[in-house]
C-alpha cells in the first residue's frame, strides 16, 4: 500500500495579485536644464551640469514607460525655464479636469502658463487657472479615496480648498517639516491608487501628519534615512511597476515582498535640480 502524503496547504498571499494599468503622462525634455539658481536645498549652481547627460537619462525614463505599454506626451521645452523638465508641478490632472500650477518662486512663474496652453490645446474641457500657490503633482498625490495635500514650502493651504471644490474629492492636508523633503512627491508615493496603497518618510512630516498617515495607511511602506535622501519616494507606479531611482536600494525587497516590480533609474543629474523620477512625470488621469 502506497504512502499517503497529507494535502499541502497554500498559505494565502498577504497581497493581491498586482497588474497594471496603462497610463498616460505629460513629460519635457531638460534640453534647457541648467541649475541657474537656488530654490532647494539640492539646488548648487556652483555645480556643473551635464545636459546631454540629463537628456540620455531623461530619454531613459521615457522609453522605459513606452515599454512598459504607456503613452508619453511631450511638452516642447522652453529657453530660459530649466526647470520645465519638473512636468508633475505643471498641474493636477482628475477624471480629465485640470487644475493648473501657480508656482511660488518666480524663477519659475511662466511654467504656469506654458502648460495651461499645452491642456487647453489638447482639447481637455476643464480647464482652471489657480488662485492660490501649488505646484501640481508636487504637493497633490491622488489615492484612491483622497487628494492627499503637501503644505509648509511651497503650496498654499488655501490650495487645498480650491482643489477640494474643483475636483469634488476630500483633500488631506499633511504638513512637511524638512527642507529637503520640500515637495509632498519628494517624501511620499502613491503604490496603487485603487487601494490607497502608498510609501513614504515619516520625518519628513510633522508629529500630527504623521499620526494622520499611520491611521489612515497602516499597512504603508515605509522608508529609512538613505532611501528617502536618494530620492526614493519619487517614485511612479502602474499599479505593478514602481520607478524610482536606482540609488534607493533599500526600498526593493520590501517593494518585491508587497508583489511590486520595482524598476531602478538613473536621473542622478536631474537630482542636481532637486527632481527625480516623479518629479519629470505629469499623470494624465
Amino acid at each position: 500500500m502506497g504512502i499517503i502524503c497529507p494535502a499541502v496547504r497554500e498559505e494565502p498571499s498577504l497581497h493581491p495579485l498586482r497588474s497594471a494599468t496603462p497610463r498616460r503622462y505629460l513629460m519635457c525634455p531638460p534640453e534647457h536644464f541648467g541649475v541657474t539658481y537656488t530654490i532647494n536645498p539640492w539646488m548648487d549652481p556652483a555645480k556643473p551640469v551635464d545636459v546631454a547627460l540629463a537628456v540620455a537619462q531623461w530619454e531613459d525614463l521615457r522609453d522605459r514607460y513606452r515599454s512598459l505599454g504607456h503613452t508619453v506626451e511631450e511638452l516642447v521645452p522652453r529657453h530660459g525655464l530649466p526647470d520645465m523638465v519638473f512636468a508633475a508641478n505643471g498641474a493636477t490632472v482628475v477624471d480629465g479636469r485640470v487644475l493648473g500650477a501657480r508656482f511660488a518662486h518666480r524663477e519659475r512663474e511662466a511654467e504656469a502658463a506654458v502648460h495651461l496652453e499645452w491642456f487647453r490645446a489638447h482639447g481637455f474641457p476643464s480647464v482652471r487657472e489657480p488662485v492660490h500657490i501649488n505646484e501640481g503633482e508636487g504637493d497633490f498625490a491622488v489615492t484612491a479615496s483622497y487628494l492627499l495635500a503637501g503644505r509648509g514650502f511651497r503650496a498654499s493651504p488655501l490650495s487645498h480648498g480650491e482643489a477640494q471644490e474643483f475636483f469634488g474629492r476630500p483633500v488631506l492636508g499633511l504638513d512637511l517639516v524638512d527642507p529637503r523633503y520640500y515637495h509632498l512627491d519628494t517624501a511620499l508615493a502613491v503604490l496603487d491608487d485603487t487601494t490607497d496603497e502608498i510609501m513614504y518618510y515619516p520625518p519628513a512630516f510633522s508629529p500630527g501628519s504623521r499620526e494622520v498617515l499611520r491611521r489612515l495607511f497602516p499597512d504603508a511602506l515605509t522608508a529609512g534615512d538613505e532611501d528617502a535622501a536618494a530620492f526614493g519616494l519619487n517614485g511612479v507606479s502602474d499599479g505593478l511597476h514602481v520607478l524610482l531611482p536606482q540609488a534607493a536600494t533599500g526600498l526593493f525587497e520590501p517593494l518585491r515582498d508587497r508583489g511590486f516590480e520595482p524598476v531602478g533609474i538613473d536621473l542622478s543629474e536631474l537630482l542636481k535640480g532637486g527632481g527625480s523620477v516623479k518629479c519629470c512625470t505629469q499623470e494624465l488621469r
